[in-house]
């Protein structure tokens, strides 16, 4: 089935073997089969080639969360196209950069945001798509444009995820088939992943974790999904004595434990709980165990790479590390331009078949982080015990994961340093019980400007998860000798901000 594209055919093995296994279920709609996910993911193809998507195009999309929305990811991969997922909160500014960099040949939206699209859409076509499964997209789907296979290699790119570092612009991942398919099918093994699990898919799509580690590897395992349009404890908590498995950011446990309803007896089906995307606070590991009697299975993983690394399926979970490197995955700590010792701190390094291709077009900034014999630099800190377990300390850049989103203090510093009366800012992320990380920008202004002023500015220039949850007005940032602003102090001042909850 689909032998011509390298990865669609890994996915779709079990559909070809049980087409009327239940793949997906989802409240107040019918239930959906492996068969009609690929029927349907085929006549996706066939609207996307209709539209005039050719092998190696980009299809931008930024849509609500649906079961068509994975229909058309697997849809623009079968056209041989490279799936471009866009974050639901970026603004109508942010993602005029993106579609101008990527160029796409289709756009896909949210029908209530088409109007403001099209004008940046630089001559694509533009189709919608809403969070009930209808729209131009849907209905061109269904008018029988016809799809033709198109031959798909493992080198090939089956996706772009755009990210970035703390300065510069926002660079666009690219992931070959290779990529995705090798790391779905070490995940299933892995973490033991077959045709007798049950899912809860509570994460987002337009991102790694929940697109690429849980939807690819219930495909390749065959296991079904509850899926659930975003997180909701209630609705969690209902769905457990028939599920197996969940995957989910700290966000989700810290919010769980809150839930009267998190007993023993509601997780007694469930075999694991997977957290990842943000560091998940030992305290949180320490209290899920006394409620539920299970351990949660931390791991590692970025966007360039997938997953590199996992705590054991089997074997003792360590709270505040990672695990141990996932089989094909090579891992050192540098330092110095050498390898550091067992326990000693460094920057880490990854190679295997999971690490991308580098950025597009972007060589240079390729060069500088995937080196010629494949060692990526993670820009993490951290170290290596003397049992192997990988623990991240900090990070070389001053990357802040709040709710499992990436977010970058460069890009939020140049919005609140253009504002009036702003002289500088500096954004920093400090700990957070429920998002792992809170954004906080502590700004110096004239006289007259106001917390509350900034805040309000920021609202329509910046992602919601982007916005600063504290910002602090101050007469100067403190500095070194060299002129550079002390980030490390002015976390340490704040790091008890949100130690309340």
């Amino acid at each position: 089935m689909y032998d011509e594209n390298h990865l669609i055919h890994r996915l779709s093995r079990h559909a070809a073997m049980t087409p009327d296994r239940v793949f997906a279920t989802r409240s107040g709609r019918p239930d959906v089969t492996l068969g009609e996910m690929f029927a349907r993911a085929e006549a996706m193809a066939g609207a996307l080639q209709a539209a005039g998507v050719k092998p190696g195009d980009r299809v931008a999309v930024q849509v609500e969360k649906s079961l068509e929305a994975v229909q058309l990811y697997l849809g623009a991969v079968l056209a041989g196209g490279i799936f471009l997922p866009l974050n639901t909160g970026y603004t109508v500014a942010e993602l005029d950069y993106f579609l101008g960099d990527a160029t796409p040949s289709v756009v896909v939206c949210d029908p209530a945001k088409r109007e403001a699209i099209e004008p940046i859409a630089r001559g694509a076509r533009v189709l919608d798509l809403s969070a009930d499964g209808t729209g131009t997209l849907v209905e061109a789907a269904s008018a029988g444009a016809v799809w033709t296979p198109v031959e798909r290699g493992e080198d090939d790119l089956a996706a772009i995820l755009y990210t970035s570092g703390t300065t510069g612009r926002s660079k666009g991942a690219m992931l070959s088939h290779g990529n995705l398919r090798d790391n779905a099918e070490v995940l299933r093994d892995y973490w033991r992943f077959s045709e007798r699990d049950v899912l809860i898919h509570a994460l987002p799509i337009f991102h790694t974790h929940g697109l690429f580690v849980a939807t690819n590897t219930a495909l390749v395992a065959g296991s079904e999904m509850i899926f659930m349009p975003g997180f909701d404890a209630d609705a969690i908590i209902q769905a457990m004595p028939r599920a197996t498995a969940i995957m989910g950011v700290p966000t989700f446990y810290t919010r769980l434990l809150k839930h009267r309803g998190l007993t023993r007896e509601a997780v007694a089906n469930m075999r694991l709980f997977v957290s990842g995307s943000a560091p998940l606070l030992a305290e949180t590991h320490r209290e899920w165990e006394r409620a539920t009697g299970h351990r949660i299975l931390e791991r590692y993983g970025m966007t360039e790479t997938n997953m590199n690394t996992s705590n054991p399926y089997e074997g003792e979970r360590r709270a505040g590390t990672v695990g141990f490197p996932l089989p094909g995955v090579e891992l050192r700590v540098i330092a110095d331009g050498r390898e550091v010792p067992q326990g000693e701190i460094g920057v880490i390094e990854v190679r295997g078949p999971n690490v991308f291709r580098g950025y597009w077009q972007m060589p240079e900034k390729t060069a500088e982080e995937l080196s010629a014999d494949g060692w990526f630099n993670t820009g993490d800190l951290g170290t290596v015990d003397p049992e192997g377990y990988v623990t991240i300390v900090g990070r070389a850049k001053d990357l802040i994961i709040s709710g499992g989103y990436n977010v970058y203090p460069k890009e939020i510093e140049e919005v609140i340093d253009d504002l009036p009366g702003v002289v500088e800012s500096a954004v920093i992320g400090v700990p957070h019980p429920d998002f792992g990380e809170g954004v906080v920008a502590v700004v110096v202004a004239e006289d007259g400007v106001t917390e509350e002023a900034i805040a309000g500015a920021l609202k329509d220039r910046l992602a919601k998860f982007k916005q600063p949850k504290r910002i602090f007005l101050v007469p100067e940032l403190p500095r070194n000798t060299m002129g550079k602003v002390q980030k490390k102090a002015l976390r340490e001042t704040h790091a008890d901000l949100f130690a309340g909850g």
